[in-house]
């Protein structure tokens, strides 16, 4: 069975699921990096090009192929992944869901610099941006999660720890 991790934009799922997979000795997965090299261009650049639609649908098709491997891994959602209906059953069914939870301030803290590679957050202010979308995403990520692990003031290796100590 896999780990899915899955959160708001910088809460760390990439970076914990690298580690957590290299502990466990499981393949890491992110769904973002999978659409960028199956479209051979940055997720900033298709929805400038394609729109948001045309993006959400990739991760979509991204999640069924997984489904179609017998591989267990470590899983990086992306951060809107969760909240399109289609694409819940299909988290589900890929394994255990692990919510990387932290409150706005914490992230907006984290998502200060780097917000031109994040196109949700783009245009406006950054700090109602963030409120607004986690008031979004946060009920979809707590009903989609087996585990919630708070984040805040947690090292990677601490979050790991908590992740394995859970599951």
């Amino acid at each position: 069975m896999s780990l899915i991790l899955e959160g708001f934009m910088g809460s760390g799922k990439s970076a914990v699921g690298k580690e957590l997979a290299k502990r466990l000795g499981l393949s890491f997965i992110d769904t973002d990096a999978l659409i960028e090299a199956k479209q051979d261009c940055r997720i900033a650049d298709i929805f400038e090009e394609s729109g948001e639609e045309a993006f959400r649908q990739m991760e979509t098709a991204v999640l069924q192929g997984l489904l179609l491997t017998d591989d267990e891994a470590v899983i990086s959602l992306g951060g809107g992944t969760p909240v399109r209906d289609a694409n819940q059953s299909i988290i589900k069914a890929l394994g255990r869901v692990i919510y990387l939870w932290a409150d706005a301030s914490t992230l907006i803290r984290r998502l200060e610099s780097g917000t031109e590679e994040r196109p949700m957050l783009k245009g406006g202010d950054l700090a109602h941006r963030v409120k607004k979308l986690l008031g979004e995403r946060e009920k979809r990520y707590m009903e989609l999660a087996d585990i919630v692990i708070d984040i805040q003031d947690e090292s990677i290796e601490e979050i790991c720890c908590r992740i394995m100590e859970e599951v």
